[in-house]
């Protein structure tokens, strides 16, 4: 037996049925939304540039060049763990190795460890490109730019907040309770654009009443991704639900709520 047998081996129902492994499964859970609760709060901190001790425009003086390139392998770095993790293939061999009840916490984990890890590492490019002096209009963006991040949570909670990051799971694990299979609904927001979340925080980083070379690179890349994510994650969705994910994409608009919603 090698040695990845022995460790799958170690993990099986006899090891995850157990009411230890469930407390602790639970306790592992809540360890993990925790961590992505602080690294949102910090996140929004960061990109508006309030009330975090590191934000965007904040940091040590490095060179152009040097700033642009770790920049960038700080935000390709979440990007492939964000998408790779996610991806069914991935989630199939991964849970040979990570219990499947902490299979979400694990990810919602991972991913917030590396984008705590590009805030602290996160170098400024502190060239204005634009600056709005008039006041109201500032204000405007400002509110606008909170208003994404509401967007966002309101999105999560729509949906199924705790589902979507790992603490239903846990829970249900640790009473013993199925957890039911996935099913396609449209409540609210989601009857007029397929991506509020994202849209929420396309709104979130372009918002900003001062715009720093290091926050364009920022909004611009995440917006980028964000693309990639849509299309990744819509091709999941018409694998999971097919005929029905399809005609919701003809009916209901990506981002911006322009078709009507039948």
């Amino acid at each position: 037996m090698t040695q990845i047998d022995q460790q799958v081996h170690s993990i099986g129902p006899e090891v995850t049925g157990s009411r230890i492994f469930k407390f602790i499964a639970f306790l592992y859970g809540i360890a993990a939304y925790l961590v992505f609760f602080v690294t949102i709060l910090y996140a929004i901190g960061f990109v508006m540039g309030v009330m975090v001790p590191k934000t965007i425009d904040t940091g040590s003086d490095t060179p152009t060049v040097e700033a642009l390139i770790i920049n960038l392998l700080l935000m390709t770095l979440f990007a492939l763990q964000h998408s790779v993790m996610a991806r069914k293939q991935f989630k199939a061999w991964w849970t040979q190795l990570v219990p499947k009840p902490v299979e979400r916490s694990t990810y919602v984990l991972f991913a917030s460890l590396s984008l705590l890890l590009l805030f602290w590492q996160w170098r400024p490019l502190p060239s204005v490109v634009w600056n709005v002096e008039d006041p109201d209009l500032a204000v405007t963006l400002v509110t606008l730019s909170f208003a994404g991040w509401v967007l966002v949570f309101t999105s999560t909670f729509i949906i199924n907040h705790f589902e979507l990051f790992g603490l239903h799971q846990v829970a249900n694990h640790l009473v013993g309770k199925e957890t039911a299979p996935p099913r396609f609904k449209t409540p609210l927001l989601y009857k007029f654009v397929r991506h509020p979340i994202y849209l929420g925080f396309i709104i979130a980083f372009w918002a900003a009443p001062t715009m720093t070379a290091g926050h364009l690179l920022f909004a611009a890349v995440t917006t980028l991704y964000i693309f990639v994510g849509i299309a990744l994650e819509e091709s999941d969705l018409i694998d999971l639900f097919g005929d029905e994910y399809r005609q919701y994409r003809q009916r209901v608009s990506m981002l911006i709520p322009w078709r009507r919603s039948v």
